[in-house]
């Protein structure tokens, strides 16, 4: 009886492929690198073929490694960077374009001409006017490709986020569909209706006959068809977008549970369940699940570099041979006053200034490659510590335990010191890499393999709790520091 899981997790910097088994048992695993393209300043994008390459590949490399055949598989789990998309010819299934990235700013003049319509679009999205979505960025590719736009008027073209690119291709063009998390995040979609909004379509100028049909994240899908992963079709049992991926693999299923992964950006979403709670701290409202996968709403903050930032001490400056390495690094240096605001795309939230651009502060003579690090470090945690500010007084409520996950929470230096900015205990689950998890589970879930929650709760378990260490007086004095150092990139 087939009853592994295949997860695929398809990121910003990379693709992951696990194949799980019913205990939640990690039996096979693979991963790699995807190549940035960066054409022009601010501009970032990918190649759409490369990432339908390595989702195959991948998933064929773990089932090696696992030993098992294709046929042992029950269902496959789709988690994506959500932002991201791909236009591509119906027919065919070729890329009209490269896949234009959600860390892409070349949208930023049409957004400061739709910022008077913000409130509208909030009202519609839960999303603010930042090139971050999809829905400017693709406004801006047919607004420059005329004949783009014809083609996509007669049926002949297909958008979608990644993970509507990759299950159109696995199902050889049987299934353009997209999921509501990642349909949330288009500039699109009607956040409370779940389905693309009329007005968003006049405004951005979108022709609906290239969009998908939006879908929950738990199906059954579609199937991968035979000759793709596999001799015979597989079950695609879920598409999910990754923040909310994690989310789910977190188990922050219920209204005031959160998490926050450290990717190459780092997000923080709270679930707040059937209710959509409207932001007077500019986050995000967004689509999230309940406990069985079934629609429901989250609060989301959103910061743009992360682990990026590591990423460039590495392969821009060379400081370090390893993203291993930054946390003994930071450790040895004895300056705090040195910061970076990695600003790399611009501010997200709570700021959303998208022409903001990064600095490092305090610099001296005696400033070292280890300061530079740890600066980097403190600037990922302060990023979010500002986000858990704004959302808690969004929510009304205090979070008493942040759950940490994503690469850069392996980093211990990082997750003690933003406990200690946060004044509470960050805990750090067994499995890092929880958004192939929460996909997993959900497909798991469609084909039957886990039936309850309590099915689900079994699969987590906790590595390890980072408690705060310093004093309120000290936080607050490093916090008020950050913000005064934030102002000066800001440019509104």
């Amino acid at each position: 009886m087939a009853e592994l899981v295949l997860s695929i997790d398809q990121g910003t910097t990379g693709t992951t492929v696990l194949l799980l088994d019913p205990k939640g048992r990690i039996r096979g695993r693979a991963y790699k690198e995807i190549r940035q393209f960066y054409p022009r300043p601010g501009w970032v994008e990918h190649d759409p073929e490369e990432i339908y390459r390595s989702a195959v590949t991948l998933s064929k490399a773990a089932l090696r490694a696992a030993r098992a055949d294709a046929e042992d598989v029950c269902a496959i789990g789709i988690a994506n960077q959500r932002e991201t998309f791909v236009v591509w010819e119906r027919n065919s299934g070729r890329p009209v374009y490269r896949a234009v990235v959600w860390q892409c700013r070349r949208s930023a003049d049409i957004c400061e001409e739709l910022r008077p319509h913000e409130p509208e679009i909030s009202e519609r999205t839960g999303l603010l006017v930042d090139p971050y979505f999809s829905g400017t960025k693709l406004k801006w590719l047919l607004d420059h490709n005329p004949k783009m736009r014809m083609r996509a008027r007669r049926g002949e073209l297909c958008f979608g986020t990644i993970d509507s690119w990759l299950t159109f291709k696995l199902s050889r063009g049987v299934a353009h569909v997209t999921d509501f998390t990642n349909a949330s995040r288009t500039l699109l979609f009607n956040l409370e209706r779940r389905e693309w909004d009329e007005a968003m379509l006049r405004m951005l100028g979108v022709p609906r006959e290239m969009l998908p049909l939006p879908v929950a994240s738990r199906g059954p899908i579609a199937e991968a068809a035979a000759g793709t992963i596999g001799r015979r079709p597989i079950p695609i049992g879920a598409i999910i977008g990754d923040q909310q991926s994690a989310l789910y693999g977190q188990g922050a299923v219920t209204a005031g549970e959160s998490k926050t992964t450290y990717g190459t950006g780092a997000f923080l979403l709270m679930n707040t369940g059937a209710r959509r709670i409207v932001s007077r701290n500019r986050l995000l409202s967004t689509s999230a699940l309940g406990p069985l996968g079934e629609p429901a709403y989250a609060l989301e903050g959103s910061v743009f570099i992360a682990g990026a930032a590591v990423q460039w001490l590495r392969d821009g400056l060379g400081l370090i041979k390893r993203a291993s390495d930054s946390a003994a690094l930071a450790r040895r240096s004895k300056r705090s006053d040195v910061y970076m605001v990695p600003a790399f795309v611009g501010m997200g939230a709570p700021y959303w200034d998208s022409r903001a651009r990064g600095a490092i502060f305090g610099i001296s003579r005696d400033t070292n490659r280890s300061d530079l690090v740890r600066a980097a470090l403190d600037g990922i945690a302060y990023q979010v510590a500002e986000v858990l500010i704004a959302m808690e007084s969004d929510a009304g409520q205090r979070l008493e335990v942040l759950r940490a996950d994503g690469g850069a929470s392996a980093n211990s230096y990082l997750m003690q010191f933003q406990a200690d900015l946060l004044g509470r205990s960050v805990v750090v689950p067994h499995m890092a890499e929880t958004t192939a998890l929460g996909a997993a589970m959900l497909a798991g879930l469609a084909a039957g393999i886990w039936r309850s929650s309590a099915d689900l709760a079994a699969l987590r378990k906790e590595e390890k709790t980072y408690r705060a260490k310093i004093p309120a007086a000290e936080r607050e004095r490093l916090l008020e520091k950050w913000r005064a150092v934030v102002a000066r990139v800001l440019t509104r």
